[in-house]
């Protein structure tokens, strides 16, 4: 889905790039019988894999290979540390993911100490993805994702009741009638997505904002509070639900409590996590204004 990510883990990690491909839970084609066959010592699966593969699971564990469930979906911080710590175990990298879970409380509880003493009225916010371009309107979200980004802010989400499920679109009328404080586009570096709103490695800024452009010259948006306040903004919808999406919690946070962020620099945040724990370096543009 991410060539520019697999690219980059790839050439560092090369291995990942021989592994079997087992298929996954939300295609539908999982296969048992291979995950038996490349003997494991143990698997590690999401908490909604494992919720929705009874039989599959069953089948593993009668097979004598344990299963270790993560949930990094749930997006509270006691689930991010503990799937975290539950991987040192697995790996036997017990100080590192303590060091990582540490980090990810540390970061959080900072976060939400300065939105507690932030004053003024909730601001108005809207996400939606930007995947197929400006004439689509894209999902928005409200417990999941963009969303329980923006409730643990305790920001004014405007797709609240306007969707049917955690995630689907806003009818553009109602958006411009709610008139939002604050707009986040989610892009990404998706593969056959031509007119998406682009982020991510190898992403020059100004090509972020070429493509975040045509969402705030949409039929109305000229009259929106965010655009003429120049708060529209393009965030990598990659960074949700990761060990350090408290990166893109700080962006949002920023502009919603400018006064209290003030001295929190979310790039140089995502930076350092890069230099400090990840493979591969940092580089492009992950989330930015529409002017700078």
């Amino acid at each position: 889905w991410r060539p520019a990510i697999w690219q980059r883990y790839v050439a560092v990690v090369p291995r990942i790039g021989e592994a079997v491909d087992v298929g996954n839970t939300e295609d539908g084609d999982f296969s048992v019988e291979k995950t038996i066959a490349l003997k494991p010592s143990v698997i590690v699966m999401p908490e909604w894999a494992y919720s929705s593969l009874k039989t599959a699971r069953e089948q593993l564990e009668a097979a004598g290979i344990p299963i270790v469930v993560i949930d990094y979906n749930a997006q509270t911080v006691e689930r991010h540390a503990a799937s975290t710590r539950a991987l040192g175990v697995v790996f036997g990298a017990q100080g590192r993911a303590e060091e990582l879970a540490s980090l990810y409380e540390k970061e959080m509880a900072d976060i939400r100490r300065r939105v507690a003493s932030a004053t003024g009225a909730k601001a108005k916010v809207y996400v939606e993805l930007g995947q197929a371009g400006p004439e689509t309107v894209g999902n928005s979200y409200t417990t999941t994702m963009w969303g329980k980004i923006l409730d643990t802010l305790g920001a004014e989400n405007i797709a609240i009741g306007r969707v049917p499920g955690p995630w689907g679109p806003v009818n553009p009328e109602y958006v411009l009638a709610a008139n939002p404080d604050v707009i986040f586009i989610a892009g990404s570096s998706w593969l056959n997505r031509p007119k998406a709103v682009k982020t991510g490695y190898g992403t020059e800024p100004e090509t972020t904002r070429q493509s975040l452009a045509p969402y705030a010259a949409r039929a109305g948006w000229e009259n929106l509070k965010a655009v003429k306040t120049g708060e529209v903004h393009a965030i990598e919808h990659g960074l949700a639900r990761t060990l350090f999406d408290f990166a893109a919690t700080q962006y949002i946070a920023k502009r919603l409590y400018p006064a209290a962020f003030a001295d929190v620099d979310p790039v140089a945040s995502l930076r350092r996590y890069h230099e400090a724990y990840l493979p591969v370096p940092f580089s492009g543009t992950w989330m930015l204004p529409l002017k700078p």
